[in-house]
């Protein structure tokens, strides 16, 4: 029998325990609604644009971006959350997906390289990968925001010479403007993490090409961030046969932290055109 529409009267008033949080799922539920609201708010710029939010779990988030007038999708693995959304948000009828965010193909979720803005309560678990998937499609990702573990967050802004620079923040900052908006305490999660979370914003920049081979820029900077106590011209020793000269100019000196976008463009094009090079695949690394 087919259920009837529940009105915002009718719905039965939420609880907190109402969804289990999952440790698997690295779920932490956000209950301050203050806090929800702010997040929801740093997509005000972009109201014109669609929303995918990423792992909604309650909707606690979800329910301030439509009242902020919002045109929100929403994707989930939990199964229990998904109920819970479907129940209570009967207005995202069709548009709740029940998918990994980082299997989705997000250009055929939006054709035709339509714009749209992400945004979610990540979970630490994942929240790297999540903005590596973001970034394969940094062309269509106007705007991402929204919430991580606070040592994450604040390499994601990093600038250069500090030592919570990495892999994505370079990457990042190469397309995007990201900026550090404030941090949360643990309290006001269930269950409360062990550490605080930061929320960010990211802006894509006006960058269309970088100029360089763009894998190899990718490579370099997973390369030297892979050996960050190194030098540049030691972690980059590899990419080249033994017995031939590396190129010389200062920036070989340098550690990764110390390198700024530019600098590692630079790089890039000075060792795109150096002799021997050998361009592995794409490395997957651990940062030390």
């Amino acid at each position: 029998m087919k259920r009837d529409r529940i009105t915002s009267n009718q719905r039965p008033r939420r609880q907190e325990s109402a969804v289990k949080p999952k440790k698997a799922l690295g779920q932490h539920f956000l209950t301050d609604e203050n806090v929800a609201r702010r997040i929801a708010e740093t997509l005000d710029a972009w109201k014109g644009l669609p929303v995918l939010e990423v792992g909604p779990g309650m909707g606690v988030l979800t329910k301030y971006l439509i009242e902020l007038g919002h045109n929100v999708k929403v994707t989930e693995i939990d199964g229990e959350s998904i109920e819970y959304l479907r129940y209570h948000f009967p207005e995202l009828h069709g548009r709740i997906l029940d998918a990994d965010f980082l299997k989705l193909n997000l250009g055929a979720l939006y054709p035709d390289g339509q714009k749209f803005c992400v945004i979610g309560n990540y979970p630490y678990n994942i929240s790297s990968q999540i903005f590596f998937h973001i970034l394969d499609y940094k062309d269509q990702v106007t705007a991402c925001s929204g919430m991580l573990q606070r040592e994450v967050a604040e390499r994601l802004a990093a600038p250069e010479g500090t030592k919570a620079r990495g892999i994505l923040s370079v990457l990042l900052q190469a397309w995007y403007d990201v900026k550090y908006l404030f941090t949360v305490d643990e309290n006001v999660f269930n269950p409360p993490p062990k550490v605080k979370s930061g929320v960010i914003i990211m802006t894509r920049n006006d960058v269309t090409s970088l100029g360089c081979d763009e894998k190899l820029f990718k490579t370099i900077v997973k390369t030297t961030f892979g050996q960050r106590r190194k030098t540049i011209r030691n972690s980059i020793r590899g990419l080249f046969p033994a017995g031939v000269p590396l190129p010389e100019s200062p920036l070989l000196a340098m550690r990764p932290e110390q390198l700024s976008v530019a600098q590692f463009i630079e790089l890039t094009s000075l060792l795109e055109q150096a002799k021997g090079l050998i361009v592995p695949d794409e490395p997957t690394v651990v940062e030390e």
